[in-house]
C-alpha cells in the first residue's frame, strides 16, 4: 500500500513550494497583488479560481523556483477532495499552503490522490515523485493518515477481481489485519456452517471447495466495555444464482463484497484510535455461484434465527447471509450494530451512486450519522423502516419471503427483512452503499470506493471518546 506517513508530515518551516488557495471571490484581490508577469499568466491561462482548476506560476521565494494556484469552491469550506486535483498534477516535491487556511480532511484526498492500485499491469506507468504536503494542524496528520489507509483497503479490495479474492482470501485479510492489531478471529465452516448458519451455508453451497462458503469473526477490546457489532455482506462474486443476472449486471459483481470491505476498515479505524469498546467484526463470506449444488427459487431455508425463509429470487442473497450475522451478533448483546451492504441496485436507481440509502431504528442514531456525513464530506441519504410495507414479504408457506412480491420499494424491503433479525434493544444501522465510483473524480479513480465509511467512524468514535 502507499506510503501515505511519506506524504502528509508536520511542517517544520522546511523549504517548500507555496500553494495558494484561491477561490472565485479572492482571486481579484490576489490578483490586484500581484501585477505583472504571474497576472499575465493567470489571464492567459483563464485560471478564475474554480475548484480543480490548478495553476503553476513562478515562485517569488528562495526556494519557489515555482508557486501553485489552486482553484476551489469555497476556501470557507473546503472539501475533502479540493487538494486533488493538485496533488495528480504536480511534479514531485514539498508543498505548503499559503495563509491562516485550516486544510484539515482536505489533506486526505492530496493523500487519496497519489494511490492507485497496480499490481495488474504488466507494464509499469511511468512514476510521479511523491507530493509531500506539510501540514500546520501536526495533531491531526496520524488521523488523516488512517483515514488515508483505510479507504485505500476498500478500494483495494473491492478491486481484486473474483479470482484472486474468494472466502478463503477474505478470511486471510482478516487474519492479517487481526494478527497486528491483537484481535482473535474464529472462523466457521463446512458442517458447523450447515447446522449453525443455514443461510450462509445454502448461499454458498453452490462454490467449489476451495472458494467454500464461511462466517468471519474478529473480537477486540475489553469485554467490560459497550459492545458493539459490525458486520459486512462479503458476497466475493454475485452471479445471481440460477436466478441468473445478464452479462452487464454480472460485470461489476466482485464488488459484491464492498461491505466486508468497509466493515474490516471501519473495525481497523476503531483498533487503531483505541476506542473503549468491545468491537466484534462479523463478515459471512460467500460466492453466489451455479451449480447442481444451488439453492433455488422457491426453497425454504433455515435461518440461525429460527425463521423459516421462502426463497422468491437467488440473487436476493446478500439479506440472507446478513440475516445469520445479525443473529450471530445479537448473541453477544450489543448496544450498537452497523452493517454495510452493496444489497439492492434499487437503492442505486433512487440515489445514484454517491449516497448510500440509510436505515436506522434509533433516531438519535440517525441523526448523528447524518450529521457526521455532512460534516466529513461523506454523505448519506436515510430512508424510512416503512412499516406498511412489511406485507411485501409474506409468504404462503413460510415465516417472509427473501424478496418482494412487488417492483417498488426494493431497497426498504431489503431493510425490513433485515430488520427481522436485528438484536432487540440494540441501536442499528444499514447502509446501502455502492461502494463503486463509476466515473473518475479528482483523488477517486473509477473503482473501488469507501462511501459511508467516514460518516460511520465519526459517529462511532465521538459517541465513545464521550463515554
Amino acid at each position: 500500500m502507499t506510503d501515505f506517513a511519506a506524504l502528509l508530515r508536520p511542517d517544520r518551516g522546511e523549504a517548500a513550494h507555496p500553494l495558494h488557495l484561491l477561490d472565485a471571490t479572492l482571486l481579484p484581490e490576489w490578483l490586484k497583488a500581484h501585477a505583472g508577469q504571474r497576472r499575465g499568466l493567470v489571464e492567459a491561462a483563464r485560471f478564475e479560481g474554480k475548484a480543480g482548476q490548478v495553476l503553476v506560476v513562478p515562485g517569488s521565494g528562495p526556494y519557489a523556483e515555482f508557486e501553485v494556484l489552486v482553484g476551489v469552491a469555497k476556501l470557507a469550506s473546503l472539501t475533502p477532495w479540493c487538494l486533488a486535483a493538485a496533488a495528480e498534477k504536480l511534479p514531485e516535491g514539498a508543498y505548503r499552503i499559503e495563509g491562516d487556511v485550516p486544510v484539515g480532511l482536505a489533506a486526505l484526498g492530496w493523500l487519496l490522490a497519489q494511490h492507485r492500485l497496480t499490481t495488474y499491469k504488466s507494464k509499469a506507468e511511468p512514476e510521479t515523485g511523491p507530493r509531500v504536503l506539510l501540514s500546520k494542524e501536526p495533531a491531526r496528520v496520524e488521523e488523516l493518515v488512517r483515514l488515508a489507509e483505510a479507504t485505500a483497503q476498500v478500494r483495494d479490495l473491492v478491486d481484486t477481481p473474483a479470482s484472486d479474492l474468494g472466502p478463503a482470501e477474505l478470511e486471510r485479510a482478516v487474519r492479517d489485519w487481526a494478527s497486528a492489531a491483537g484481535a482473535e478471529v474464529e472462523v466457521t465452516k463446512g458442517d458447523a456452517l450447515a447446522q449453525g448458519y443455514p443461510m450462509i451455508h445454502a448461499v454458498g453451497a453452490a462454490a467449489t471447495p476451495a472458494r467454500a462458503p464461511r462466517l468471519i469473526e474478529a473480537r477486540w477490546g475489553d469485554p467490560s466495555h459497550p459492545r458493539i457489532a459490525v458486520i459486512g455482506k462479503g458476497v466475493v462474486f454475485d452471479s445471481g444464482g440460477l436466478d441468473l443476472k445478464p452479462a452487464a449486471g454480472m460485470r461489476l459483481m466482485k464488488k459484491d463484497m464492498g461491505g466486508a470491505a468497509h466493515a474490516l476498515a471501519l473495525a481497523r479505524l476503531i483498533v487503531a484510535e483505541r476506542l473503549p469498546v468491545r468491537l466484534h467484526l462479523l463478515i459471512p463470506a460467500v460466492e453466489n455461484a451455479v451449480s447442481g449444488g444451488a439453492f433455488r427459487p422457491g426453497d425454504i431455508l433455515h435461518s440461525r434465527a429460527g425463521l423459516r425463509v421462502e426463497i422468491d429470487n437467488t440473487d436476493a442473497e446478500g439479506r440472507l447471509v446478513l440475516g445469520d450475522a445479525l443473529t450471530r451478533a445479537g448473541e453477544e448483546k450489543p448496544e450498537l450494530v452497523v452493517d454495510f451492504a452493496t444489497l439492492t441496485g434499487a437503492a442505486r436507481i433512487a440515489l445514484g451512486p454517491d449516497l448510500p440509502a440509510t436505515f436506522s431504528n434509533d433516531e438519535a442514531l440517525a441523526a448523528d450519522l447524518l450529521e457526521a456525513g455532512t460534516e466529513v464530506g461523506d454523505p448519506l441519504w436515510r430512508l424510512p423502516l416503512w412499516d406498511g410495507y412489511d406485507e411485501m414479504l409474506k409468504s404462503d408457506l413460510a415465516d417472509l419471503s427473501n424478496s418482494a412480491d412487488s417492483p417498488f420499494a426494493g431497497t426498504i424491503t431489503a431493510a425490513l427483512f433485515l430488520r427481522r433479525f436485528v438484536p432487540e434493544g440494540a441501536a442499528w444501522a444499514h447502509l446501502d452503499t455502492f461502494a463503486w465510483r463509476p466515473v473518475p473524480r479528482p483523488g477517486r479513480p473509477k473503482g473501488g470506493e469507501a462511501l459511508g465509511l467516514r460518516a460511520v467512524h465519526t459517529t462511532i468514535a465521538r459517541r465513545y471518546r464521550r463515554k
